[in-house]
């Protein structure tokens, strides 16, 4: 289906490359006058202090961010900083996995040696419109769909007619993540949520009421990547990188083939094959939750569930805390944070949880989670299988 897929990372090594930092800036709403690379910034020292690492030691950066024009160039001006490969790739909150595989290659082919990859944004201070300026489409915006919840809108109206999904299966999603927020000392959300809570919110664009939605905040990460060999000589325990894949479908909602099948089948897919992995070996996935109806395709495309069970299934508790298959342990976009392009959370959090630093909402022995980011309006679809040095 996709009308782009990546062919040509078949070269690289399952295991030669490993995260050995990862933070995020401060979350939420930040303080007056701050600007989106000083939260990059602010999570970079954080994940090199993770890491044992200075940004003496960074010669690779990677940048993708909404509000910052030339991303390496004016990150690398603010750190003071001359890195010897950069890589500015921007297809949205996916950018950050397709990142991954791309510092990937180039540590394996010694571009660099300490590749940061990092992101920041202050959506919520300026406002969303402001943060995220929308392209003029001419076959769309003479309608002023309101983006990009209506186009998400559009893909859950078609898996409801065409496999029986409800608005409560739907809802049970921001549930499962507002159950894992709670253990979150991090997550915005802080008091429970009810399925009928969901469904009586503010309708934003049919189905979608508000608590289908992301939050709108401000934030950060940053991650650091070396080759293994360098790994186990730093502060934390290595995470290595198994496997990714990278596929994109279309630019605008109008061009998607199919509303009830996104890239990620071809990019899990990919990923799996790297990794040598099948989706019966994940022990938590860590999925971009734009809205309640991504993880439910994300699930089903990813292999997790059949086309068209993915209602039926996030229904019966199985993603929530005491489930059989643990998703979005933070909380993810809907509860956690969702700073406009959220995809490096998506991965810190599935490092962490390979780590063992997640407390109360800590997966019991996780050796491989999958982190699924998601750009645009379901456009861009990349996959990164992590691993710990068991898995190897």
């Amino acid at each position: 289906m996709a009308i782009a897929t990546n062919t040509n990372l078949d070269g690289l090594k399952r295991g030669s490359v490993a995260v050995v930092g990862a933070a995020e800036s401060d979350l939420g709403q930040v303080a007056p006058n701050t600007n989106p690379m000083d939260l990059m910034a602010q999570a970079t020292l954080r994940a090199l202090e993770d890491c044992g690492l200075t940004l003496k030691d960074v010669d690779g950066l990677f940048v993708a961010a909404t509000q910052v024009r030339m991303g390496p160039m004016a990150f690398a001006e603010y750190l003071r900083i001359k890195p010897r490969y950069f890589d500015g790739t921007i297809i949205g909150g996916s950018s950050f996995m397709s990142h991954v595989a791309h510092a990937h290659a180039a540590l394996q082919l010694g571009l660099c040696s300490v590749a940061v990859i990092a992101y920041g944004s202050t959506q919520r201070s300026v406002s969303r419109a402001a943060a995220s300026p929308r392209d003029f489409n001419p076959y769309e915006s003479p309608y002023r769909p309101f983006l990009p919840s209506s186009a998400y809108a559009m893909a859950a109206m078609r898996h409801m007619h065409q496999y029986g999904t409800t608005r409560e299966q739907l809802a049970s999603v921001a549930v499962a993540a507002r159950q894992w927020a709670l253990m979150n000392p991090k997550a915005w959300e802080k008091e429970p949520l009810t399925i009928e809570q969901v469904l009586n919110a503010r309708m934003v664009s049919y189905p979608f009421t508000v608590r289908d939605c992301c939050l709108v905040l401000d934030g950060g990460g940053a991650i650091v990547m070396v080759r293994a060999d360098r790994a186990k000589s730093l502060k934390k325990k290595p995470v290595y990188v198994l496997g990714t894949g990278e596929s994109l479908s279309h630019a605008n909602i109008s061009s998607l083939p199919d509303f009830t099948v996104s890239a990620a089948k071809e990019s899990g897919a990919q990923a799996y094959a790297a990794a040598k992995l099948k989706p019966s070996d994940m022990q938590m996935l860590s999925l971009y939750d734009a809205f309640t109806i991504t993880p439910l395709l994300f699930l089903e495309d990813l292999g997790f569930c059949k086309k068209g069970e993915g209602g039926p299934f996030v229904a019966s508790g199985a993603i929530a805390p005491g489930g059989s298959l643990p998703v979005n342990t933070s909380g993810g976009g809907l509860s956690y944070c969702h700073p406009g392009m959220y995809g490096l959370l998506v991965m810190i959090e599935a490092i962490r949880q390979i780590r063992g630093e997640c407390g109360q909402r800590q997966v019991k022995g996780c050796d491989v989670a999958l982190a699924q980011g998601n750009g645009g309006v379901l456009s861009s679809e990349c996959t990164v299988i992590f691993g710990s040095e068991a898995t190897l």
